[in-house]
């Protein structure tokens, strides 16, 4: 029972609200505001209090015979709505079912009455409503689609490798009609989550107005104010592709998407725990089963009002922003140098690029199809189809100069007249280089490569591999790379391109082996100390 007599004196002579009081007594807020309600509605009774007046005739003055506070019986033991809420707010997956069934419990410990299930639940909507912030977003057709991952994640075994692979799960939902989507990652970076993101939208069968999100590194950068947030340039640039607005919710205010964290606790109190029993072998398994349950889930009836998730999105669907023509595709960026030879490298394949840019930098962006080159001023140069094999060459010939095997600083001539300072061999090697692809550009890179292994490896060494390569008929540069170094070996020193290393010494002082003698070093610090000793007796 509260303590009335402390409560007014403490409302009434110090001024202090039914929060402040609750606080400094430990007791339920919505308790002391009933209180102070009643007793103020109360015609027997007011400030000051009559002399020698108790709590219990405090109690029935107020509340009558039978005392209660806004119609509740204080005969029932109180539950403790702060500490529910905090259970609530705080413990992932906790119900009002739960904590009922513990405060029932406890009061039959004590023999003591307690609420009804539908009772505890309409105190404790009431003690939230005077004593929490809330905010409420009507939901307006068609305006919003929010998402989030899951708190409860899978595992899947890989049947190729038997890898642990750990299964995360995107959540989407429009507040409207409630439907939601949901599908399993096993990787949350920025190509996969543009893609569920694209999946949720061709689900709904539309683009809302608003895409409210969490405050996830693939979807913000920074978020510190909420009117400007700073978004993930491929989040951003995906929804204007879909003529949309992203809405990062407030930090730590799960109630500004309120509609995906219900449909998560949805999933995870109903779905989740039928999926957790099944041991899934990929990813494709995984969301067909979730696909299933998700079916019956959006397509069963309310239980508070009447029909299902589906026949509420059939009206929303027509009230959405129809879809674009393509979806939009997530784009590796990369800056690049156009080479000697016209061509930038990316992804280990080559682009042609126009003479014009030649020895400048590119901006290249790829998508999984398709790789676009921009100027660094964001003007288009060209586009290609995405190489499908490692070291492959697109080459458009419009893009070299019409004398290219003159004007270049890398032509045939050039590769062929530092062959010949090599060995008949290596210029042997370098002329059928020349003529291996369809334009000898393409073939360059190639050519440096092989003439660049005389910086670690003496002439003698490369002049004898690229012999092996002719007589094995394997005159490519992987054949070279991988038998040089053993060529070098067997030629011991004159395998190596000492000079270099004559150079890379210059300037420095060079000691010989002997020098390092540990005899030699102990016989100098002795004769030191020695020399030492006779200073100090002078």
């Amino acid at each position: 029972m509260l303590d009335y007599k402390d409560i007014i004196t403490k409302h009434y002579a110090l001024g202090m609200s039914g929060m402040a009081i609750a606080k400094s007594l430990n007791v339920s807020p919505s308790g002391v505001n009933d209180f102070l309600r009643a007793f103020k509605a109360c015609d027997k009774l007011g400030y000051p209090l009559p002399q020698g007046i108790t709590n219990y005739g405090i109690a029935q003055s107020v509340y009558g015979k039978n005392p209660a506070t806004a119609g509740r019986d204080l005969s029932f033991e109180q539950p403790d709505y702060a500490s529910v809420e905090k259970d609530m707010s705080s413990r992932k997956n906790m119900t009002l079912k739960v904590l009922w069934n513990r405060y029932v419990k406890q009061c039959r410990d004590g023999d003591l009455k307690f609420y009804s299930y539908r009772q505890f639940c309409e105190n404790y909507t009431k003690w939230c409503e005077e004593n929490k912030e809330t905010l409420h977003f009507n939901a307006v057709i068609g305006q919003k689609m929010e998402v989030d991952f899951a708190g409860k994640t899978f595992h899947m075994v890989d049947h190729l490798t038997g890898e642990l692979l750990e299964i995360v799960v995107f959540v989407a939902v429009l507040p409207y009609s409630q439907l939601i989507y949901a599908e399993g990652m096993v990787s949350t970076k920025e190509p996969q989550w543009i893609a569920v993101n694209n999946n949720a939208l061709r689900y709904f069968g539309g683009v809302p107005a608003l895409v409210v999100c969490d405050n996830c590194k693939q979807a913000v950068i920074a978020n510190k104010d909420w009117i400007a947030p700073e978004l993930n340039k491929d989040y951003g640039e995906w929804a204007e592709h879909n003529h949309t607005v992203i809405l990062p919710a407030k930090v730590r205010k799960p109630r500004y998407k309120s509609s995906v964290e219900n449909a998560v606790g949805i999933l995870e109190k109903g779905i989740f725990h039928d999926m957790e029993e099944m041991d899934y072998f990929s990813l494709e398994q995984f969301n067909r089963d979730l696909r299933k349950h998700l079916e019956k889930l959006n397509s069963a009836p309310f239980t508070k009002k009447p029909h299902s998730r589906r026949y509420y999105w059939e009206e929303e669907r027509q009230e959405l922003i129809p879809l674009p023509a393509e979806p939009y595709e997530y784009m590796e960026r990369r800056m690049a140098k156009v080479s000697s030879d016209y061509h930038i490298r990316f992804d280990n394949a080559y682009y042609s690029v126009d003479k014009t840019y030649l020895h400048k930098e590119v901006l290249v962006r790829a998508s999984a199809t398709t790789v676009k080159i921009f100027s660094k001023e964001g003007l288009p140069i060209c586009q290609w189809p995405r190489a499908t094999a490692k070291g492959q060459w697109l080459t458009d010939p419009n893009h070299l100069p019409a004398n290219y095997r003159e004007a270049s600083e890398w032509n045939g001539t050039y590769f062929i007249r530092k062959a010949m300072t090599v060995g008949p061999n290596t210029e042997a090697v370098i002329r059928r280089i020349l003529t291996s692809r369809k334009l000898e550009v393409q073939t360059y890179r190639m050519c440096q490569g092989v003439l660049s292994f005389t910086r670690k490896y003496s002439r003698q060494a490369l002049e004898e591999a690229c012999k092996q390569a002719l007589s094995l008929g394997k005159v490519t540069y992987t054949f070279l790379k991988n038998t040089i170094p053993v060529v070098a070996e067997d030629l011991g020193a004159s395998g190596y391109n000492t000079s270099q290393n004559e150079t890379r010494n210059k300037g420095a002082f060079v000691m010989d082996a002997a020098s390092m003698d540990l005899e030699r070093l102990l016989s100098r610090s002795q004769s030191l100390a020695q020399a030492k000793k006779k200073d100090g007796d002078r």
